[in-house]
């Protein structure tokens, strides 16, 4: 994992090492984020199991899907920043790893239903399948764990 040390002598990393006022406004962006993810995911994945009427969650589940999108990005992106700061000890932090996984594992379930027919159904005024629920229960699933991971991190 050496060949990861590089990062932390970015002009980014160093910023972040020498103001912990920088670091702190970067790990609460990466906060925000994950709740601007999770509760938009949330959200939606209650609605696709039946705790909306179909034509609210007709009405919502686009905006919903674009405002989780928004907070996978930026918490890439502030993750990204946090993780040059240490590359070479969160690359060998189990924790870190399994939020990797579990972050790949949601984004791969939002990309198989979004793809799907039984989305595509939805947004013109189906009612939730039962692919879509069983993907809502793992999606809600998944993104708990993910947070979980992440929170493990500091712990290991």
């Amino acid at each position: 994992m050496e060949w990861l040390a590089p990062l932390a002598e970015t002009p980014l990393a160093r910023a972040l090492i020498a103001s912990s006022t920088a670091y702190l406004l970067v790990n609460a962006a990466h906060i925000l984020s994950i709740g601007v993810l999770f509760g938009s995911i949330l959200a939606l994945d209650l609605a696709l199991l039946g705790l909306m009427p179909a034509a609210v969650l007709q009405a919502v589940a686009p905006y919903l899907s674009r405002l989780a999108g928004a907070g996978v990005v930026l918490a890439i992106v502030t993750g990204l920043c946090l993780f040059s700061v240490r590359p070479t000890e969160y690359a060998q932090n189990p924790a870190f790893l399994a939020k990797l996984g579990l972050i790949a594992l949601g984004i791969l379930n939002v990309a198989v239903v979004h793809f799907g027919a039984a989305w595509r159904g939805l947004l013109v005024g189906g009612a939730p399948t039962a692919a879509l629920r069983v993907s809502a229960t793992l999606s809600i699933l998944i993104w708990i764990s993910a947070v979980i991971a992440g929170r493990w991190i500091g712990f290991l």
